[in-house]
C-alpha cells in the first residue's frame, strides 16, 4: 500500500485515500435515504479508480438483494468482464450482511472497509466473521470502523425521522 493516513473514526492507519472513498459511499448511503431506502452506500475501487458505486435499493426495486454491496459487487464484475474481483478495494458505509458478506467472498475482493458496526446483522466482526472464517478458502483483510461516526449518523438520522413519520 502506497502512503498511509490516520482515520480517527477507525483508530489505525488506513491506505492513503481510504477515507475518500468512504466519503463517497457516504454520499450514496444520503443519496438512499432521498429515495426511502435504508441509507447504505458502496464504492468498489480497482487500482485507484472506483469502477463500481451503488447504494440501497431494496424498495425501488422490489429486491431482497439489491443491497449496497450486491449491486456494486455486479458493476464491477461487469466493468472488468470477470467475476474475479481481485486486486479491488470493497468501501461500504455498514457492517455487511451475511449474504453480502458470502457475495464478497465469492467475487474474491481482497480487502473491506466498513464504516458502522451492524449489531444486528453485521457478517463481518459483529454477529459472524465470515470474512475472515480459516474454513472458507477465501479470506479478506478488513477494517471496520472507517468514519464510523459518519455512517453511523446517516442511519441514525434515517431511522430517527421513520420513528417521527411513526413508520418502521
Amino acid at each position: 500500500m502506497e502512503f498511509l493516513e490516520e482515520d480517527e473514526g477507525a483508530g489505525s492507519l488506513l491506505p492513503f485515500g481510504a477515507e475518500h472513498f468512504m466519503r463517497r459511499a457516504i454520499e450514496l448511503a444520503q443519496q438512499a435515504a432521498t429515495e426511502d431506502e435504508v441509507p447504505v452506500g458502496a464504492i468498489i475501487v480497482h487500482k485507484h479508480q472506483i469502477i463500481a458505486a451503488a447504494y440501497n435499493q431494496r424498495e425501488n426495486l422490489a429486491d431482497p438483494t439489491a443491497h449496497a454491496e450486491m449491486i456494486a459487487i455486479t458493476q464491477a464484475a461487469s466493468q472488468l468482464k470477470s467475476w474475479r474481483l481481485i486486486d479491488c478495494e470493497l468501501y461500504v458505509t455498514l457492517e455487511p450482511c451475511p449474504m453480502c458478506a458470502g457475495a464478497i467472498l465469492q467475487s474474491r475482493i481482497p480487502r473491506v472497509f466498513y464504516g458502522a458496526i451492524d449489531r444486528k446483522a453485521g457478517a463481518v466482526e459483529s454477529l459472524y466473521q465470515l470474512l475472515s472464517d480459516p474454513r472458507l478458502n477465501h479470506r479478506c483483510e478488513v477494517q471496520g470502523g472507517v468514519l464510523a461516526i459518519e455512517c453511523g449518523r446517516v442511519l441514525t438520522d434515517f431511522f430517527e425521522e421513520k420513528r417521527r413519520q411513526g413508520k418502521k
